[in-house]
C-alpha cells in the first residue's frame, strides 16, 4: 500500500461540481489500495477576495496576525466541502486545519516558513481507513497564532507533508497537464516534458514558470520527494519532477521561461568603497524585498554604477527606501524601469555542453533584441530585455534550441 499526497489548486475546487469531480479521483486512488492525503487551496478567487476585504478594511495596512486569520479561512471552506462530499459518497474523510495537524511555522505573517510537521494525527486517521483532507497555505506559530505561507503556499504544504509522512510520491494537480518547454499559452509549439530534475524545475520556477513554487521544489529536492505535476481535468500522468539522471543531460536546454514581473533599478555614481553596497541593500532585505540580478560596472575615478532587479510589486517600496539613503551615500541619480522582462534558458545538459550562451546572444542579435542585463549559473542563462520583446524572445529561443522535438 502506497502513501500518496495529492494537492488540488483553486481552479480544481472552484465550485461544487469540480469538488465532486476531484472527489471521484481521490476515491479511485483510495480504491486502488493507497492511503491518500489531500491538500487543498481555497476556491478560485477566494483568497484574492479576502485580501481585498482586508485592504479595504484597513486601508492597506492590516495587522499581520489578523490578516492571516482572515485569508487562511478560504481553505477551511474547501476542505470541509470535499470531506462532506467524500463522506456522502461512502468514503470516510476527515478535514484538518494547519493548527490541528500541526504545521509549525516561524512568526513571519503572510510569508511564514515551515519549521516542522507533526504527522501523528494524519497517520492515525489513515490507519483508521480515512481519507485525510488538509488545508494548504497555512500553519501555526509556537504561540498558537495562525500563519500563512505566502504565494504557492499550498504546493509547499503538500510537499512538506509528503516529506514528513515519507510518502511514496506527491501529485500536484493544476489546470495544466505538466511542465512544458515553455508556456503553451504563449507558444503553441511548447512540448510537455516527461520528467525534469529538481534543479531544472527550481531554475524554471525561479525564472518565471508558474507551474510550481520554488519553495515546494526546494523541499522536494531536500527530502527526495518525487512530484508529479498533473491536470485535475485529465488522466494524463503529467511530468515527473525527480532527481537528475544521465538521460536528462542529453537535452542541452530543457525549457525557456519568462518573467514579466520585473523592474530594473540603476543607481549612478555610487562611491566605490567598502560598505556602500550594504547600505543600499540592507534596507531592502529588512523589508523582505528580494533582489534578483545584480550588475556592477567597473570603477572609474572612485565611482561605479549599480543595476539590479526586483519584483514590480516591490518597486514603490524600494524607491522609498533607496531615496532615503541616496543622499547620505552621495549617489547622483536613481533610474527605475518597469518595462522589462527576464528571459531564461534552462537545462542540466548545459553543465557538459558549450555554446548555449553564444547561441542565445546570436538569436537575440538577429531579431534586434537588445540585452540589458545577463546572469548565468551552471544550468541557467537569464537575460533582461525590453518587455515588448517578451513573446518574440521566447519563440525564437524555443525554435533555436529545437525544443519542439523530443530528443
Amino acid at each position: 500500500m502506497a502513501v500518496i499526497v495529492q494537492k488540488y489548486g483553486g481552479s480544481s475546487v472552484a465550485d461544487l461540481e469540480k469538488i465532486q469531480n476531484i472527489a471521484k479521483r481521490v476515491i479511485q486512488t483510495r480504491e486502488n489500495g493507497n492511503d491518500v492525503v489531500v491538500v487543498l487551496s481555497a476556491m478560485a478567487g477566494e483568497t484574492s477576495r479576502l485580501i481585498q476585504m482586508a485592504d479595504s478594511a484597513s486601508g492597506g495596512a492590516a495587522d499581520g496576525r489578523e490578516y492571516d486569520v482572515l485569508v487562511s479561512s478560504g481553505e477551511q471552506v474547501s476542505i470541509s466541502l470535499l470531506s462532506i462530499v467524500l463522506n456522502g459518497m461512502g468514503h470516510k474523510a476527515m478535514s484538518l486545519l494547519g493548527h490541528q495537524v500541526k504545521i509549525l511555522t516561524n512568526k513571519i505573517y503572510g510569508n511564514a516558513r515551515i519549521l516542522s510537521i507533526d504527522t501523528g494525527l494524519i497517520s492515525d486517521e489513515l490507519k483508521r481507513g480515512k481519507i485525510v483532507v488538509v488545508a494548504g497555505f497555512q500553519g501555526v506559530d509556537e504561540d498558537g497564532n495562525i500563519t500563512t505561507l505566502g504565494r504557492g503556499g499550498s504546493d509547499t504544504s503538500a510537499v512538506a507533508i509528503a516529506a514528513s509522512l515519507k510518502a511514496d510520491f506527491c501529485e500536484i494537480f493544476t489546470d495544466v497537464n505538466g511542465v512544458y518547454t515553455t508556456d503553451p499559452n504563449l507558444y503553441s509549439k511548447a512540448r510537455k516534458l516527461k520528467k525534469v530534475s529538481y534543479d531544472e524545475m527550481l531554475s524554471l520556477a525561479g525564472a518565471g514558470a508558474k507551474v510550481l513554487h520554488p519553495r515546494s521544489v526546494e523541499l522536494a529536492k531536500a527530502y527526495g520527494v518525487p512530484v508529479y505535476v498533473r491536470s485535475s481535468f485529465s488522466e494524463d500522468m503529467g511530468t515527473l519532477v525527480t532527481k537528475e539522471d544521465k538521460d536528462m543531460e542529453r537535452e542541452v536546454v530543457s525549457g525557456v521561461a519568462y518573467d514579466r514581473d520585473q523592474a530594473k533599478i540603476t543607481i549612478s555614481h555610487v562611491p566605490d568603497k567598502p560598505g556602500i553596497a550594504a547600505k543600499l541593500f540592507t534596507p531592502l532585505s529588512d523589508h523582505d524585498i528580494i533582489v534578483d540580478m545584480i550588475i556592477q560596472n567597473a570603477s572609474s575615478k572612485g565611482y561605479t554604477d549599480l543595476t539590479f532587479t526586483v519584483s514590480q510589486k516591490d518597486i514603490g517600496e524600494a524607491k522609498r527606501l533607496l531615496d532615503a539613503v541616496a543622499g547620505d551615500i552621495g549617489v547622483s541619480r536613481i533610474d527605475y524601469d518597469e518595462n522589462i522582462s527576464k528571459i531564461s534558458v534552462v537545462g542540466v545538459g548545459m553543465q557538459s555542453h558549450s555554446g548555449v550562451a553564444s547561441k542565445m546572444f546570436a538569436v537575440f542579435a538577429e531579431e534586434g533584441i537588445n540585452i540589458l542585463m545577463i546572469s548565468t549559473s551552471e544550468i541557467k542563462i537569464s537575460c533582461v530585455v525590453a518587455a515588448k520583446y517578451t513573446e518574440l524572445a521566447v519563440r525564437v529561443l524555443h525554435d533555436a534550441f529545437g525544443l519542439e522535438q523530443e530528443n
